[in-house]
């Protein structure tokens, strides 16, 4: 599902990603940790295809058969937005839109029919258990609520893979076990790939996989 090969990242002078390689299987659910400055996020934004590596010779990044260094921008905003997911610790919902609209705005971007795009975020939303919040604003939704609502707007596009960084740093304990039982459920489900960066031990270690990056580069120990 995920292929990447000595990926590289320099901000000026500052090296942060040091010749990376992972291959992550469909279906598995992967979390990455490591210390703050590691280069969890940066690694994230790049197979996200949010940010770009450096170029090398060597280098490769392939998300479901398809060659992500090869695409230009136009290419790979459709691409991100028609196959891959995000979720952040802060949800980024949009203050003037129901929660509703918010699911609903990434198959909008994708030219989805309207009428079939509110019927698949009402029902995302009341597998999530937010039947009674539809046309709720965020303001008026709890912590742990903005979330799913954010969850169901990662869902949307039916994407082959969801990328989380520090998806419940910012929720009680209940909410955040809530949400991590929740990954793999939508995996069991729906066979999604997830890729997440947390400091949360609990939902590093259920992870079918734990990589541990030091330094720029996962440790292999």
């Amino acid at each position: 599902m995920i292929q990447a090969k000595n990926l590289h990242k320099y901000y000026d002078q500052l090296h942060v990603l040091k010749g990376v390689n992972l291959h992550i299987q469909k279906g598995e659910i992967v979390s990455i940790v490591g210390a703050s400055g590691a280069g969890k996020t940066t690694l994230l934004q790049i197979l996200g295809t949010l940010d770009r590596p450096n170029k090398d010779n060597e280098i490769e990044l392939r998300i479901n058969n398809e060659d992500i260094l090869s695409m230009n921008d136009k290419n790979l905003s459709k691409f991100r937005n028609l196959n891959l997911g995000f979720i952040f610790q802060f949800h980024q919902l949009l203050p003037e839109f129901t929660a509703l609209e918010n699911v609903c705005i990434p198959a909008y971007i994708a030219k989805k029919n309207k009428k079939e795009t509110e019927e698949e975020a009402t029902k995302l939303l009341t597998y999530l258990g937010l039947s009674h919040r539809i046309h709720h604003k965020p303001s008026e939704l709890s912590g742990g609520e903005q979330q799913r609502v954010a969850v169901a707007r990662a869902l949307i596009n039916k994407p082959a893979v969801i990328f989380a960084d520090e998806p419940s740093g910012n929720l009680d304990t209940h909410s955040a076990e809530n949400l991590h039982q929740l990954f793999f459920k939508l995996r069991d489900e729906f066979g999604q790939t997830f890729v997440i960066v947390t400091h949360n031990e609990e939902l590093a270690n259920m992870a079918d996989r734990k990589l541990v990056m030091i330094d720029g580069m996962i440790s292999n120990h």
